[in-house]
Formats: structure tokens, sequence, C-alpha cells
């Protein structure tokens, strides 16, 4: 199935993003509509957007130190709900972005933790093996080597040759004892 190419959670980021567009809406409208929220909400904002936006724009066009005449009530009251919707839709955005974001870093560090305990099981293992074949090799030079079993075996037939000789009386000797019964 497609389940890993499209996961649930971006859907879900999707979808709290299309709520927050009607949200936004809702609170515009409720700001046209309350006088507290119109007042102490809205205006303060939208005279302040209005006068960084006059005070650049005059400035960009090289009058200086002009005053700048505040905006009626309500232009102010429409622009202060403009940007209190742009910034419901921007603060939803930039969580989901967030959020987005501290998932990706924790399944990162999730995949680096497990390749990292991958490299550690290995690290141990060729760890051990190494052990092993030392202790090989160690036994391996403890044995003799089949040369040195061949001359070992070749000193002992010549000892039990030897051996062999001193004990047997000669064959002249034999004969002489035969012949005397």
């Amino acid at each position: 199935m497609v389940v890993g190419a499209f996961p649930m959670a971006k859907l879900l980021y999707l979808g709290v993003r299309q709520v927050s567009k009607p949200l936004a809406n809702r609170i515009k409208e409720a700001a046209r509509r309350s006088e507290f929220f119109k007042t102490y909400i809205c205006l303060p904002p939208a005279q302040l957007y209005h006068w960084v936006e006059m005070r650049t724009k005059m400035r960009i066009m090289g009058f200086r130190g002009t005053a700048i005449k505040p905006l009626n009530e309500e232009a102010a009251a429409e622009l202060g709900a403009e940007l209190l919707g742009e910034a419901t839709i921007f603060i939803v955005g930039g969580g989901c972005l967030v959020l987005e974001y501290w998932r990706h870093q924790t399944s990162q560090r999730n995949k680096e933790e497990e390749q990292r305990a991958a490299w550690d099981a290995l690290r141990d293992e060729v760890g051990h093996l190494a052990l092993a074949v030392e202790a090989l090799q160690a036994q391996t030079q403890a044995t003799p080597t089949l040369s040195a079993l061949e001359e070992l075996r070749a000193e002992l037939q010549d000892v039990r040759t030897q051996i062999c000789k001193a004990h047997s009386p000669p064959k002249q000797s034999q004969a002489a004892s035969s012949s005397k019964k």
C-alpha cells in the first residue's frame, strides 16, 4: 500500500491549515462586531502597522520628519481585523512547520540511534572474532607441524632400532650356544 508515501501527519497538518482560514474569518467578523475587541485588540496593531508603513514609504521617497496621520477608526478596525486574520493563519502554518520539523528530527534521531547500535553490535562481534582468531593462532602455534612430527617419528624409529640391537644377542653367539647343547 501507499501508506508510507502519504503519512497521516501531513494530511492532518493540511486539514489544520484549511481550518485556520475560516477561523481567521470568524476572528475578523468578531473584531468588526465587538467594540472591546475592535478597540483594544484590532486598533493598536493596525495603527502601528499604518505608522511603520507610511514612515517607510516617506523615507523611501525622501520626505523626512513628516507627521503621519493615524487611520480613521473604521479603516483601522478593518486593517486590524485583516492583520489578526493573517497572523492567525501565519501562526497556525508556522506551528505546523515546527511540528513537522520536530517530527522529522525525532525520526532522524531514532535512525541515527539504530545505526549507532548496529555499529556497536558489529564492533563487538568483530572484537569477539578477533579474540577467537588470536586463540586459534596461539593454538596452532602450540601444536607441532607435520614436518616436526615426521622428524620425531624418524628419531623414534632410530631409537627403537638402537634399543632392539642392544637387547638382541648377536647371531654368532646364538649359533655357538645352540651347538654346545
